[in-house]
C-alpha cells in the first residue's frame, strides 16, 4: 500500500504548467512545510519540504485557490523518479502525487496567519470565534450525536 496524508503550508504559490498533446492536462507543483511532530528541547520547530504535483481538476484547483502560506491537507501516493540533468549527472526524485487536497483552516485564519487577504470572493459561513460554524437553535435535537 502507497498512501501519504499531509498537511502543512505552501511555500509559494503553486507553478502552474499544461501538457502537450491534442488534449493539454494542467499540472500543478507546490512544496508543502510540514511542521516536524517532535523537537528537541530549546529547539526551533522544523519543518520538512515535501514537493507535491495534482493533475487535471485537482491541478486546476490549486491554481485558482492555493498561495502561499495557506494550510492544506492531501492525500496522495509517493512516487519516485529519475533524469539526467544537463552536466549528464543522475537525478532521483521523490513527490507525492495528490489524490485529494482540501483548506486545513477556516479562510479568516488563514489570512490572519499570512497577512494575506486575495483569496477568491464568496458568501462566509456564520462562524464562532473559534472558526466552527454555529448550529441554529433547536437544530440539536435532529442531530444523530449529542
Amino acid at each position: 500500500m502507497n498512501k501519504v496524508i499531509l498537511m502543512g503550508r505552501l511555500t509559494r504559490d503553486p507553478d502552474i504548467r499544461y501538457s502537450q498533446g491534442s488534449e493539454p492536462v494542467a499540472v500543478a507543483r507546490y512544496t508543502l512545510a510540514v511542521d516536524r511532530r517532535f523537537r528537541k528541547e530549546n529547539a526551533e520547530q522544523t519543518a520538512d519540504f515535501i514537493s507535491c504535483v495534482a493533475f487535471g481538476k485537482s491541478a486546476e484547483f490549486a491554481e485558482k485557490y492555493f498561495h502561499q502560506g495557506i494550510k492544506i491537507s492531501v492525500i496522495g501516493r509517493i512516487q519516485t523518479g529519475s533524469y539526467t540533468n544537463k552536466d549528464g549527472n543522475k537525478v532521483y526524485t521523490t513527490d507525492v502525487v495528490i489524490e485529494e487536497q482540501e483548506f486545513a483552516e477556516s479562510k479568516s485564519s488563514s489570512a490572519a496567519s499570512d497577512g494575506n487577504n486575495n483569496q477568491p470572493a464568496g458568501r462566509p459561513l456564520p462562524a464562532n470565534a473559534e472558526g466552527f460554524m454555529n448550529i441554529p437553535e433547536g437544530l440539536e435535537d435532529d442531530l444523530p450525536f449529542k
